[in-house]
């Protein structure tokens, strides 16, 4: 039996018995269980009048939720990237460098911007969407463990991007070498990742 099998089946045992929840956490922070093993044991259980205790829906996980937030993941990447790439350009054109040489139309780069975006973001839209509807209802209630590492895994890229943007910025302003330009790009990039840590903040109450 694994330890967390344990844990469970005993606190299912105490509060059959009528045990009280705050003095079982006390009983198995005594025994050496730490804090949040010892809310998610005691969250696995619902008190009901008349009734032993009840199961709570546990975390889950699946193949099909797996590509779905995996192509949820990977389309908002693709879109952030690009988004980042057409800002940069138009920052470019709005704050031109006087050591730059004309620039005429378009380049390759910006045309392939355009295009990735013309492809995932109705793809992000639509997956979105099909999350949402799949958030509603009772079967909101359980947690995806797919859904939550993916959450996570965005946000870990979100915080580094934020702190390689203010170093680089600090960097550029020590070297005097901060430029309209350049704080321009770093506000875009900033902006962006901000975008994509409103969207996954809700998961960080999970």
């Amino acid at each position: 039996m694994k330890p967390s099998d344990q844990l469970s089946e005993f606190v299912q045992h105490a509060l059959a018995q009528g045990g009280d929840r705050d003095g079982i956490a006390h009983a198995l922070a005594a025994a050496g269980w730490s804090a949040p093993e010892i809310e998610e044991a005691l969250e696995s259980w619902a008190s009901v009048p008349g009734l032993p205790p009840v199961p709570r829906p546990r975390p889950y996980a699946s193949a099909q939720e797996a590509l779905l937030y995996g192509l949820l993941f990977l389309s908002l990447g693709v879109i952030v990237w690009h988004l980042c790439q057409l800002g940069a350009v138009l920052i470019d054109w709005l704050i031109p460098d006087p050591f730059d040489g004309p620039h005429y139309g378009w380049d390759s780069s910006v045309r392939w911007s355009i295009a990735s975006l013309i492809a995932f973001v109705p793809l992000f839209l639509g997956l979105n969407r099909k999350v949402a509807r799949m958030s509603v209802g009772d079967a909101g209630k359980r947690r995806s463990l797919v859904r939550k590492w993916f959450a996570s895994l965005t946000l870990l890229v979100v915080a580094l991007v934020f702190l390689g943007d203010g170093v680089l910025a600090i960097f550029a302003l020590l070297n005097g070498d901060l430029t309209l330009r350049f704080a321009a790009k770093a506000a875009l990039v900033a902006g962006v990742a901000a975008l994509v840590f409103a969207y996954y903040r809700d998961e960080l109450d999970d």
